[in-house]
């Protein structure tokens, strides 16, 4: 997914200039990944027989964390006339949507061996990460 990524930043018509390329290629397919591991830890979850009531916050965690990580990927990957103060706001939002569903995921693998959790905790992890690479590759 990276390198389809990486391949439309470098045909865009209008390069962007406020971010480095390599990092937001690569948060904008963390970011991606993540939502579809949310989405798939949250139904999991739901088949959990016996466990749902102590599930019920890491679902909500788990489905915000995929609207917020798949809303971040979409709004990086529009390179038109982008605003560098909402950029910063959602990918800082990402970072903690991801922090939040990731310890909650974290706790459910080692409280309760679920290892579909620690599969999202671990992509959670790493979407939190790129996130806050990118933020910190801001081009002057």
């Amino acid at each position: 997914m990276t390198q389809d990524v990486q391949a439309m930043l470098q045909t865009h018509p209008q390069p962007q200039t406020l971010f480095d390329q390599g990092a937001l290629a690569e948060c904008i397919a963390a970011c991606f990944d993540c939502a579809q591991t949310c989405t798939s830890c949250a139904d999991a979850c739901l088949g959990e027989q016996g466990h749902l009531t102590h599930l019920v916050h890491c679902i909500r965690l788990n489905l915000d964390c995929a609207d917020v990580c798949g809303t971040t990927g979409r709004v990086l990957s529009r390179l038109t006339q982008p605003d560098q103060n909402v950029l910063r706001a959602q990918l800082q939002a990402c970072v903690a949507a991801c922090r939040a569903c990731g310890d909650e995921c974290e706790r459910h693998a080692r409280d309760m061996n679920m290892q579909h959790c620690a599969v999202c905790a671990e992509s959670c992890r790493r979407c939190e990460q790129a996130c806050q690479n990118l933020l910190g590759s801001v081009n002057a």
